[in-house]
């Protein structure tokens, strides 16, 4: 599967998470989301924005209960909630906001 994105192709797995992490751009999360159905708000940034900051300090992806506690930390108990990520992302964190925030598909994870 590919994308493209700003006359450069980016190649993706058949189930749409980036082959090379070091293709991810704001303009790649957009048509990643797009593939995923959804339309980034600055709601969605906020979640995609911290999951990358979780991979870069601990090189993996947050399980969605850290995540929550971070969310909650960062943004209060009216963000932090399942219900509330996926309202953004109907796929959740570990299948569609991960994949949007360009991180590496978690294992058993299509």
């Amino acid at each position: 599967m590919q994308i493209e994105v700003d006359g450069k192709t980016i190649e993706l797995s058949e189930a749409g998470w980036l082959e090379d992490l070091n293709d991810w751009s704001e303009e790649v999360a957009v048509a990643i989301a797009r593939n995923e159905k959804v339309e980034m708000t600055p709601e969605h940034w906020d979640i995609v924005s911290t999951a990358r900051e979780y991979f870069r300090e601990h090189c993996s992806v947050a399980e969605p209960r850290i995540f929550s506690k971070i969310m909650k930390e960062k943004y209060g108990a009216d963000r932090s909630s399942s219900k509330y990520i996926y309202d953004l992302f109907p796929y959740g964190l570990i299948k569609s906001a991960n994949k949007v925030a360009g991180l590496p598909r978690p294992k058993g994870c299509s």
